[in-house]
């Protein structure tokens, strides 16, 4: 391998605004929508070495990524893999799945394996709920997936749009906690009443004939609207187990005071 191969991959974060069916009444489970965040990204190079070196940070992520991306793929683990920037972990960015697609892309491109983004996203058993992650990673903007079938690997993105460039988006955080995840968000997935089909035909109208019509035709008004009732109507279901429509009481309060102001 030529010591003179630097390969550079950025992963743009992802916000994810919701599900469509998370109990599958309607025959597939989840169903979701989101958008690719350009400004806060994963970005990271590849170059060659004489021994297995992840520096910068998230570097111990990154370190679990490569050990289990080199044994599924056969590869050598010795290279040099310098992390610039890293995505903020269990804050709903996506981190998780944007470093291992990072990581997963540049050894597939130094070692030419020639596998797509979805193999490597099967790989990582990445996208067993959603699959917006990984299409932002393909494709960047606004992404729909379909949800789980009976023979889905990688939820299929059904619908790519560019974002209109004048958008912006407001992120809010509640620095002092991190939300579910791993061992913590199964059991919460577990622990969920069933989502009715009633609300799940009501969300994938609003998706279809309201959400992404307002994307294609730059009305930002409409679009935040649907955003709004879909997370609303998630967060409502999650609301048993995280109390409350948000996980943090101060980033709830943050949220009325905007649509207050918005009005």
């Amino acid at each position: 391998m030529s010591s003179n191969i630097k390969i550079t991959v950025c992963a743009p974060a992802r916000l994810h605004m919701g599900f469509i069916d998370l109990s599958g009444s309607l025959g597939r489970h989840f169903g979701s929508i989101g958008i690719a965040l350009n400004e806060i990204q994963t970005r990271l190079t590849l170059t060659s070495s004489d021994s297995r070196v992840v520096t910068g940070p998230s570097r111990e992520r990154a370190d679990r990524c490569l050990t289990q991306l080199c044994n599924a793929m056969s590869v050598s683990d010795r290279v040099n893999i310098g992390i610039e920037t890293a995505i903020p972990e269990h804050v709903g960015l996506g981190s998780g799945t944007q470093m291992a697609l990072a990581i997963g892309s540049a050894l597939n491109a130094y070692y030419k394996l020639g596998l797509s983004v979805r193999e490597i996203a099967s790989v990582m058993d990445r996208g067993l709920r959603s699959g917006v992650g990984i299409g932002v990673f393909e494709y960047g903007g606004l992404v729909v997936d379909g949800g789980r079938g009976e023979n889905t690997v990688i939820p299929p993105v059904l619908s790519h749009l560019g974002i209109p460039l004048e958008w912006r988006f407001i992120l809010a955080f509640d620095r002092r906690g991190q939300g579910f995840h791993g061992e913590q968000e199964i059991a919460a997935f577990k622990a969920l009443p069933v989502f009715s089909r009633h609300e799940a035909e009501r969300l994938c109208y609003l998706l279809m004939m309201q959400g992404l019509p307002a994307v294609a035709e730059g009305d930002l008004e409409r679009f935040g609207s649907v955003v709004s009732s879909i997370q609303t109507a998630v967060g409502n279901h999650f609301a048993p187990v995280q109390g409350g429509v948000y996980a943090s009481r101060e980033v709830a309060e943050a949220m009325d005071w905007l649509t207050f102001h918005a009005r």
